[in-house]
């Protein structure tokens, strides 16, 4: 790659986010099968879709959303919770409880 050629096309970016969008709406409309499990999926499909509208909003001269970096740090902050906290109940759940 030649320095300077941009690393994405808008074409692929365009495919990118709209498969973010699927993945996001699908994890809202099903929200109420498994609500941790979805919730996080929907986290993180929003914090790459906005990695996505602010590159195709680089390459195409676009305004960028406002606060992208705070977006993507507060979708970021709810999955790394859920996920800190499904993995302090697996580690808890390794040993069976004791009764004396």
């Amino acid at each position: 790659m030649k320095m300077g050629q941009e690393k994405f096309e808008i074409e692929t970016l365009t495919f990118i986010k709209n498969r973010l969008d699927y993945i996001q709406s699908i994890a809202k409309t099903y929200n109420n099968d498994d609500p941790e499990l979805m919730e996080t999926i929907e986290s993180l499909a929003a914090a790459a879709n906005m990695f996505a509208k602010v590159k195709l909003g680089e390459l195409t001269g676009r305004d960028e959303p406002s606060s992208p970096q705070g977006y993507i740090v507060s979708k970021l902050g709810n999955s790394y919770s859920r996920m800190k906290a499904y993995e302090e109940k697996k580690e808890n759940n390794d040993f069976p409880a004791w009764k004396l």
